[in-house]
C-alpha cells in the first residue's frame, strides 16, 4: 500500500490495515507515485494480541481502539457531540451495517473513528463521522491468543481467539470470551461469547469472508439512575453500593452475523458486497430510576420492567468501482446501493413504586412483585439508498470528490389497530476538495449532508422506549494536515454539524425541542517523538447552541444536554532503552463542565483523569507474552456520569486491572 493517498491522507486511515498473516489483505487502489509511505504499524488477527498498543498504532487523536486498549478524543458515542452509532454511520471493513448491538473484540479487532481528514477519503462520508469496524480476518499461519485478567474489583475475564489454515485457499478463526464484571456501584454483569470467522479465497481475485459473534448474558444487575426533581446535583451513592432491589436484574442474547465478498472482476473493476444481521433478544429489562426531591438524597424510588423485548436489524451494501489511471491522475467511479429492514417489539411495561428512600442509605428490602404486562408495539424502518460517487487524485496537486445519493426511509410504528408512519425520500450530497501545498502539507474543505436515525425516547422519559422519526443533518469542515518531520503528524480544523434537537419537553416527552448547532475547533498530534516516546495529543473546541421557538419562549436552554465545551486529551508511551521489554504509559483526560439539564441550570463539574499503566514483554515457554497493568482514575475522582437530561450515576472510582496475554 506503500504510496497512496487520499484526499490529503495515507490510504491507511481509509482502508482496514491488511494484517501480517492474512491470506487477503484488505482491497487496495493503484498506486500514486512520489507519494511517501507512511503506513503504520499493525495488528495481526491472532497471534500477535502481546503487540496490541493504541497509542503507537493511532494514526490520530479522534478514536482508535485496538483489542483492549483505547486512545483519542472520541468514541462510537460521542463525536463532534453527537453519536455516530445512533446516526446509523456504522461501517464493516468499510461497508454499511446497521448494528442493533456492536460486535465484540471476539469479532472486531479494531475500531477508528472516522472524521476530518480521515473520513474524507470514503466515497460516501456522513455528518457526525463514520465508525469503521475492521474484523479478525484469519491469516495464511495458525496462530492463538490466550489473555487472561483480573481486577481490584474483583471481575475476572478471560479471551481466547485462533486462526487456522484448513486448506491452500480457506482459513478458519474462532474466538471465546468470559466475563464476571463486578461493577462500580456493586452490580453484576455476566456473560460469555463465541465468535466464528472464515476467509475463503479460491483466485487472488475473489474471496468470501462469512462470520458469526453470539454473546449471552445470563445476569445483568440494572443499577439505579439519579434524577433530582429540582436544579441541583444528586448526593453522590456510595461507591460499591448496590441500590436497588435484587430482582431487578435481567439477562439478553445478542448475536451479529454477515457475509462479505471482494471481487476483481476484471482489470480497474471491483465489486465489494456486505450483508449483515444483527439482533438482540432481551429478557427482564428495568428501569431503576430514583426521582430525589431533596439535596439530602431523599425522594421516590420505581422499578419499571418489561416484557420480553426483540431488536434485529438486516443491513448491507453492494459497491461497483471502476479505477483508471490518467498519467499522474486517478480516477475512480463508485456506485452503490446499501439497505436495511429493521423490526422492534418493545412496550407493554409495568412499574413497581417503592415509596420514599433515602439514597445514602440502605435499599429497601422488598419481594419481587406479580408485575402486569400490557399489549406490546411493534416498530418497522425500511430504508434503500442509491448513490454515485467520483474520486480524482493528481498526484503532488489535489483531489476531488462528490457524491450523490437517494435514499427512501419508511417507519411504521404503535399497536395493533392504531399504526402510524413516516416517510422520508432526500437528495444527500458530498463535496470534498483537498489541495497539496506542499509534500507535507495538505488542506481540505468540504460539505455533507445526512439522513440519520434519532434514536429512541431514553429510560426516563413519559413516551420511554418510544422511536422517533429520522432527521436531516448537515456538516461544513475545514482545515490542514501537517507533517511535523518523522512520522509526527498534525491535524487542525473547524466544522459545524447542524441537526433537529431532541429532548425531554416540560411534560417529560422526549421530542424536538428546536434545532442544535455544534460548531468547533479539532486537533490531532499523533505519533513518535522518538524512538522511545510516542504521543497521542488531542484537543475540542465546542461552541453548540439550540434555536427555535423553545429557547425564545425560555422553555429550552440556549446549549443542548451533554455539551462540553472543552475537552483535551494526552496519551503517551515509553519504551525506555535501558529496560528492554518494558513500557510505561500515561492517559491525562480534562474536559469542562457538561450541560445537565435542558433549561440549563445544572451542569456536571469540570474533571480531569489521571490513568497510568505498564507493560512488560518476556517469553514464556517460548511464546510472545505481555503482562499489562494500568489504573483507572488513579486519584479516584469524585463525579457523576450523565445518561440523559437530567439522570445521574456516579463516576467510577479508581480501579487496578491487571492480564496476561500470551500468543502462540
Amino acid at each position: 500500500m506503500a504510496g497512496v493517498w487520499l484526499l490529503g491522507v495515507p490510504a491507511w486511515a481509509v482502508q482496514p490495515a491488511p494484517q501480517p498473516n492474512d491470506s487477503l489483505p484488505a482491497p487496495v487502489e493503484p498506486p500514486v507515485a512520489d507519494e511517501p509511505d507512511t503506513t503504520p504499524p499493525v495488528v495481526a488477527a491472532t497471534g500477535s494480541r502481546s503487540a496490541e498498543n493504541a497509542v503507537r498504532q493511532a494514526g490520530d487523536a479522534f478514536g482508535t481502539s485496538i483489542g483492549r486498549e483505547v486512545s483519542g478524543l472520541y468514541n462510537r458515542d460521542r463525536v463532534r457531540g453527537f453519536s455516530p452509532v445512533v446516526a446509523g454511520n456504522v461501517r464493516i471493513d468499510g461497508l454499511y451495517f446497521d448494528p442493533i448491538v456492536t460486535p465484540s473484540s471476539r469479532l472486531v479487532r479494531a475500531t477508528t473513528i472516522r472524521v476530518g481528514p480521515s473520513a474524507l477519503g470514503s466515497p460516501f462520508p456522513a455528518p457526525t463521522g463514520i465508525v469503521d469496524l475492521g474484523l479478525r480476518r484469519p491469516g495464511r499461519e495458525a496462530a492463538a491468543s490466550l489473555l487472561i485478567g483480573y481486577n481490584t474489583w474483583n471481575t475476572p475475564t478471560a479471551e481466547f481467539d485462533a486462526s487456522l489454515p484448513l486448506t491452500s485457499t480457506l482459513s478458519v478463526g474462532v474466538g471465546a470470551g468470559l466475563l464476571l464484571e463486578n461493577g462500580f456501584n456493586k452490580t453484576r454483569d455476566h456473560s460469555y461469547e463465541g465468535a466464528f470467522i472464515a476467509q475463503w479465497q479460491p483466485s487472488a481475485r475473489f474471496s468470501l469472508l462469512p462470520f458469526i459473534n453470539v454473546k449471552e448474558t445470563p445476569l445483568d444487575d440494572h443499577g439505579p439512575m439519579s434524577v433530582p426533581t429540582g436544579n441541583f446535583l444528586p448526593p453522590r451513592l456510595p461507591r460499591r453500593q448496590f441500590f436497588g432491589p435484587w430482582w431487578s436484574r435481567g439477562g439478553d442474547t445478542e448475536i451479529n452475523a454477515g457475509l462479505l465478498s471482494d471481487w476483481t472482476l476484471a482489470d480497474g473493476w471491483q465489486l465489494r458486497a456486505g450483508l449483515f444481521r444483527s439482533q438482540r433478544v432481551v429478557r427482564g429489562q428495568f428501569a431503576n430510576v430514583v426521582r430525589i426531591a431533596s439535596p439530602d438524597g431523599t425522594g421516590t424510588q420505581r422499578i419499571t420492567g418489561d416484557p420480553a423485548l426483540y431488536n434485529g436489524s438486516t443491513s448491507g451494501e453492494i459497491r461497483l468501482t471502476r479505477y483508471f489511471s490518467d498519467g499522474p491522475r486517478l480516477h475512480q467511479v463508485h456506485v452503490t446501493v446499501r439497505g436495511r429492514q429493521s423490526y422492534r417489539r418493545f412496550g407493554g411495561s409495568d412499574a413497581v413504586d417503592l415509596g420514599i428512600v433515602n439514597i445514602l442509605t440502605a435499599a429497601p428490602d422488598v419481594p419481587p412483585p406479580l408485575l402486569t404486562f400490557g399489549p406490546q408495539q411493534d416498530d418497522n424502518v425500511r430504508q434503500w439508498t442509491g448513490g454515485i460517487a467520483y474520486e480524482g487524485r493528481w498526484a503532488g496537486i489535489g483531489e476531488l470528490s462528490v457524491g450523490v445519493q437517494k435514499t427512501d426511509y419508511s417507519k411504521r410504528i404503535g399497536l395493533p389497530g392504531a399504526i402510524t408512519t413516516t416517510a422520508a425520500s432526500p437528495l444527500l450530497y458530498n463535496i470534498t476538495a483537498a489541495v497539496h501545498v506542499t509534500p507535507g502539507l495538505s488542506l481540505y474543505g468540504g460539505a455533507v449532508t445526512g439522513l440519520e436515525e434519532s434514536g429512541v425516547a431514553p429510560g426516563v422519559a413519559a413516551n420511554r422506549n418510544e422511536a422517533l422519526p429520522a432527521i436531516q443533518t448537515r456538516q461544513i469542515d475545514a482545515g490542514l494536515r501537517l507533517s511535523l518531520g518523522g512520522e509526527m503528524r498534525m491535524i487542525a480544523g473547524l466544522f459545524q454539524v447542524s441537526k433537529p434537537y431532541f429532548n425531554l419537553d416540560v411534560n417529560n416527552r422526549f421530542d424536538v425541542l428546536g434545532e442544535v448547532i455544534n460548531r468547533g475547533f479539532e486537533a490531532s498530534i499523533a505519533g513518535p517523538l522518538t524512538p522511545e516516546l510516542s504521543l497521542v495529543a488531542g484537543a475540542s473546541l465546542l461552541w453548540p447552541r439550540v434555536t427555535g421557538d423553545a429557547v425564545a419562549r425560555g422553555l429550552v436552554g440556549h446549549k443542548p444536554v451533554g455539551a462540553i465545551g472543552e475537552r483535551f486529551e494526552l496519551s503517551a508511551d515509553w519504551q525506555p532503552g535501558f529496560a528492554p521489554g518494558l513500557s510505561l504509559d500515561l492517559k491525562l483526560s480534562y474536559r469542562s463542565p457538561e450541560i445537565a439539564t435542558v433549561n440549563n441550570l445544572v451542569s456536571v463539574p469540570t474533571r480531569t483523569l489521571i490513568d497510568l499503566g505498564g507493560r512488560y514483554r518476556f517469553k514464556l515457554a517460548g511464546n510472545n507474552a505481555v503482562l499489562r497493568v494500568q489504573a483507572t482514575n488513579l486519584l479516584s475522582a469524585q463525579g457523576f456520569e450523565l445518561r440523559s437530561a437530567g439522570a445521574y450515576t456516579v463516576l467510577p472510582g479508581r480501579v487496578t486491572q491487571a492480564y496476561l496475554t500470551v500468543d502462540f
